[in-house]
């Protein structure tokens, strides 16, 4: 109740409320930098982020190269292209406050996840056990499962899982207390993908290293919607996806953390684009990994799968994480202060923290009919997502949402909900929701 109290003196619930919140906004003009489409509400950027001209221009830029150059495209700009990876973790390193030479970007969530696990874990007849949660997204446990399987090890009794108390939040003190002597490796999420929890990855590093285990995170929720300080958390290792609040393109290339005290070790998946550049083309059969975290390459980096990485990360550095989290957490609140004010009433409930620190990028508005309201929302102009069982998530992102969409977004929940225009739908799950 205090924090309703709080955001009630903060905001109100009128449409020129929203309007002067817009017309004040440092960050508007960002909004012009992205391919905003004629009446639609986009609201989905935790899941895939809106196309920008900025990824556009980089994208077409790599096209014209590949066009004119060929295969000389590799040693255009004194070999930029050959390194793209390292060209591009200088500005995602900022994102993480990392060491450039700590960030690489490869493959996808999953195959990072791959390469991390058989990099670290090293299970042995006393220590052979991996920590996990029990509501993280399913490709970190797919990926979790078959590491140990192919181990040797039955995922059943190697893999620790910590059940979360009540279906919706991750218990910290939960997950230090099951780190046990038999204890390997934790994989972890950064922000929780259902209901939006940020993660104390910095009090879970402190005590997997009091115990000599090697800790990971994954940063899918996180990356682009969260301050993230590495430089003080000093992870072993992160992974994360590039196309949802980060707007890199549906199946952009991926990100990897190695944190620089693991640079002598072998990847655990070993490729030629993470052999030392000097022998790289000698083709030697003989593997010499590169010291840092381009090491942890695997295969020839896919240009148009990272160029419009490259456009989306100029607007990130100019504008900085500060004020982009600032303006996240400040949506964040005024919807949620809508939802309490208008929707409560019927049936509506937010399934996320309250409290800054403790809540990503997105809200998690629950209701009975939420599968059938999300479809509903589709066709009146709004582009949500939905959860299991009961959840809409629907994500304000800074960059390009503003106020009075947030306003329009709740403004037609209620209509969908009070002239029950959801019951025309079915409940059949669509192959995307």
């Amino acid at each position: 109740m205090q924090d309703r109290h709080k955001q009630s003196v903060k905001f109100d619930t009128s449409l020129d409320f929203a309007r002067k919140k817009d017309q004040g906004d440092e960050l508007r003009d960002a909004r012009d930098r992205f391919f905003i489409q004629p009446n639609e509400i986009y609201m989905d950027g935790n899941s895939l982020g809106m196309a920008s001209k900025d990824a556009e221009a980089a994208l077409l830029n790599v096209l014209a190269l590949w066009k004119k150059d060929g295969i000389k495209i590799w040693n255009r700009e004194d070999g930029k292209y050959y390194h793209y990876a390292r060209v591009l973790a200088k500005p995602m390193a900022k994102l993480i406050n990392a060491d450039a030479n700590e960030v690489t970007l490869v493959g996808s969530t999953t195959s990072n996840i791959h390469q991390a696990i058989s990099t670290f874990y090293h299970p042995t007849k006393s220590r052979y056990k991996i920590l996990v949660d029990d509501l993280n997204f399913p490709t970190d446990r797919y990926a979790v499962d078959s590491q140990v399987a192919l181990k040797g090890y039955n995922p059943q009794e190697a893999v620790r899982v910590v059940a979360s108390p009540d279906g919706r939040f991750i218990d910290e003190d939960a997950v230090v207390a099951a780190m046990n002597e038999d204890v390997a490796l934790v994989l972890l999420p950064a922000v929780l993908y259902r209901s939006a929890q940020v993660i104390d990855m910095k009090k879970l590093t402190i005590e997997a290293h009091k115990r000599n285990i090697i800790i990971g995170f994954d940063l899918c929720h996180a990356i682009g919607a969260v301050e993230i300080d590495f430089d003080a958390i000093q992870p072993d290792f992160a992974v994360w996806c590039n196309y949802k609040y980060l707007s890199a393109g549906p199946g952009a290339i991926a990100g990897l953390y190695i944190n620089k005290r693991h640079f002598g070790q072998t990847p655990g998946m070993a490729g030629w684009f993470g052999n030392r550049d000097e022998t790289q083309f000698q083709l030697k059969h003989e593997f010499e990994h590169q010291q840092d975290a381009s090491g942890w390459q695997v295969g020839t980096p896919p240009l148009l799968a990272m160029a419009p990485l490259e456009g989306v990360l100029q607007l990130f550095d100019q504008i900085g994480m500060r004020k982009i989290r600032a303006k996240s957490l400040d949506l964040t609140g005024y919807l949620m202060y809508l939802i309490d004010m208008k929707l409560a009433k019927y049936g509506c409930g937010i399934g996320n923290s309250r409290e800054d620190k403790k809540r990503g990028g997105h809200i998690c508005l629950e209701h009975d009919e939420a599968y059938r309201i999300s479809r509903a929302l589709r066709d009146n102009g709004v582009v949500p997502d939905f959860r299991e069982p009961n959840v809409i998530r629907l994500a304000p992102v800074a960059l390009y949402n503003t106020y009075e969409e947030v306003y329009q977004v709740v403004h037609i929940l209620e209509r969908i909900i009070t002239e029950k225009i959801y019951e025309q739908y079915h409940t059949n799950r669509a192959l995307v929701v």
